[in-house]
C-alpha cells in the first residue's frame, strides 16, 4: 500500500461516522464474506458507511488515490460485484426502514434487505414489492429490475420506487424523482448502480394483509406433465396469481420439480386459486397456506450460503412452452452436483402495462425469466470449470426459444453485447446518461450497460 493510500485511508477513517477496516480485521472479514465467492478480488480497504456523507467521503477518497470503488449492500450478486481491488463502500449498517405517516410509502436505506422491509410492513398489513428471497438487498434488486411474486399485480420493484437519494461520482448528494433529476431517476430504474450510490429509496406500499403461497415438489420423472400443467394454469391466471417453477437437485443429487405459486388477491379466493398446484402429479412434499407476505420470502433463504463459488446464466423466453420445458428437462438431466438448479420468474400483468420508454428497463412484454445456477464449495479449477460449463450449456439449450438479451441484473461482467440487446431502444439514452452522470466510470463495478460506440477503450479513473 502506497504512502498516498495510507494517508488517505487514515483521513477517511477520521472523517466517517462509521469507520475504515483493513485486511486482517474481523470487520473486514465480515464485509468481504459475500454469497458468491469471487476469485482474486482483495479490497485494499472497507469503508463502513452510516450516512450519505460517509459514502461521499469514501468516493472522494478513492478518487484521490485512483482506486476503484464497489458497493456492498446485500452482497448477493452472483458475479461478486460487491467487491473490488480498491475501496468497498459497505452499507450493511444503513438498514433503516421508515414507514411514512400516510402508510402509502416508506423510506428504505441503501443497505436494507427485503426481510428488513417486510419486518415492518407485515405489522401493518402492507407490502413493498420485493424479489422472491428475504436476504437479498433491496437497492441492487430494485435498480436492475426486481422480479418477484407480486409482479403481476404491482409490477417490478423498480416500478414502485418513487425517489432515490444518490451520491454522485463528484461526491454530491442529490434526490432523483419524477420532479427532480428526472433523467437520473429514469436511468436508475433498470440501469443498476452505474450512475451513483443509492443510499436511500422511497417505495410505494400496497395493502396486502396476507398471501397464499408455499413450495410443493413433484418427481422429476413427471417433470414434463407437471410443467405443462403449470403453463396451462399460468396462461389464464389473473394478475394476482404468479407461479415460479424449477428443477433442483436433492441431497442425493437426484433432481425434483419445485412449484411456488403465490396468490396476492382477495384472501377468500386464495385457497381455490392455488389448489390446482397441489394436483399436478404425485406430490412429494409441500403445502400452500395463508401467511404474511414476509413469511413467503423465507422459502429459499436457507439455500443461500455465503462463500461458495457460484456461476449463473440467464435468458428470457416468451412463455413457458414445449421448447422451454424440454430445455429445462435436458439441463436437469445433466446436473453435475446438488448445487445446480433452474428457476423461472414470470413477467406479466402490471409489469407489462408500463410503457417501454417509462424506465430504462426495456422488455415490457409478457415473458419468462430463466435463472440457471451452479454453485460448489471452493475447490480445484476442474470442479469449478465443470459447474461453469454446465450452466453455460444449459443456457445454450434455450437458444431456439430465447428472446435476445437477458436480465441485466444477472448478466456477467463485460457482457455489453447482450446488455445492448436487453435495453433495446432505450440503450442509447442509457449510454448518454452514463456519460452525463459518471463520465469517468467511477461506478464500473455495476451491472453491464450497453456498448458505448463513441468510446473505443475502457474508461480510466480520473482523480478529482
Amino acid at each position: 500500500m502506497s504512502d498516498l493510500i495510507e494517508r488517505t485511508l487514515s483521513r477517511l477513517d477520521e472523517k466517517l461516522v462509521g469507520h475504515v477496516s483493513l485486511p486482517g480485521s474481523d470487520d473486514y472479514a465480515a464485509a468481504t464474506a459475500i454469497w458468491a465467492r469471487p476469485i482474486g478480488r482483495i479490497p485494499q480497504a472497507i469503508a463502513h458507511c452510516v450516512t450519505a456523507e460517509d459514502v461521499s467521503a469514501a468516493i472522494l477518497a478513492a478518487r484521490e488515490c485512483y482506486l476503484p470503488i464497489s458497493v456492498r449492500g446485500g452482497g448477493h450478486d452472483w458475479a461478486g460485484r460487491a467487491l473490488c481491488e480498491g475501496i468497498v463502500i459497505d452499507m450493511r449498517d444503513m438498514k433503516q426502514v421508515v414507514l411514512h405517516a400516510d402508510k402509502r410509502s416508506m423510506r428504505i436505506a441503501g443497505g436494507a434487505l427485503a426481510k428488513d422491509v417486510v419486518g415492518v410492513t407485515d405489522l401493518f398489513g402492507l407490502a413493498a414489492v420485493t424479489g422472491s428471497v428475504g436476504v437479498v438487498g433491496m437497492a441492487g434488486l430494485t435498480l436492475g429490475g426486481g422480479y418477484g411474486p407480486l409482479i403481476g399485480r404491482f409490477g417490478l420493484a423498480l416500478d414502485n420506487m418513487l425517489a432515490a437519494e444518490v451520491v454522485l461520482s463528484d461526491g454530491r448528494v442529490v434526490v432523483a424523482s419524477q420532479d427532480s433529476e428526472e433523467e437520473l431517476f429514469w436511468s436508475l430504474r433498470g440501469g443498476g448502480g452505474n450512475f451513483g450510490v443509492v443510499t436511500a429509496m422511497r417505495h410505494r406500499l400496497h395493502e396486502l394483509p396476507s398471501v397464499r403461497s408455499g413450495m410443493v415438489a413433484y418427481p422429476f420423472a413427471e417433470a414434463r406433465a407437471v410443467l405443462e400443467h403449470c403453463a396451462e394454469i399460468a396462461a389464464t391466471a389473473p394478475d394476482a396469481l404468479t407461479v415460479q417453477v424449477g428443477v433442483a437437485a436433492g441431497p442425493d443429487g437426484q433432481p425434483f420439480v419445485l412449484v411456488v405459486p403465490t396468490w396476492c388477491g382477495v384472501e377468500a379466493e386464495g385457497e381455490a386459486r392455488v389448489a390446482p398446484f397441489l394436483k399436478l402429479g404425485t406430490l412429494l412434499f409441500g403445502e400452500l397456506r395463508s401467511q404474511p407476505y414476509g413469511a413467503s420470502l423465507k422459502l429459499f433463504d436457507a439455500h443461500l450460503v455465503n462463500g461458495r463459488r457460484t456461476f449463473m446464466e440467464t435468458c428470457w423466453m416468451p412463455e413457458l412452452n414445449g421448447g422451454g420445458i424440454e430445455a429445462i428437462i435436458r439441463a436437469a438431466e445433466t446436473m453435475v452436483s446438488p448445487g445446480c438448479a433452474l428457476l423461472t420468474h414470470e413477467f406479466r400483468g402490471a409489469a407489462s402495462r408500463v410503457a417501454v420508454e417509462a424506465t430504462a428497463f426495456a422488455l415490457r412484454e409478457d415473458h419468462v425469466l430463466v435463472e440457471i445456477i451452479a454453485s460448489c464449495a471452493p475447490a480445484d479449477d476442474v470442479e469449478e470449470q465443470k459447474h461453469r460449463n454446465w450452466a453455460r450449456t444449459a443456457r445454450m439449450g434455450f437458444d431456439a426459444v430465447a428472446l435476445s438479451g437477458g436480465y441485466p441484473n444477472l448478466l456477467a461482467d463485460g457482457d455489453a453485447l447482450r446488455a445492448t440487446e436487453s435495453y433495446g431502444r432505450n440503450a442509447n439514452r442509457l449510454v448518454a446518461a452514463k456519460r452525463r452522470y459518471d463520465p469517468d466510470n467511477v461506478f464500473a463495478s455495476a451491472i453491464p450497460l450497453p456498448l458505448d460506440r463513441q468510446r473505443h477503450a475502457p474508461l480510466q479513473l480520473v482523480r478529482m
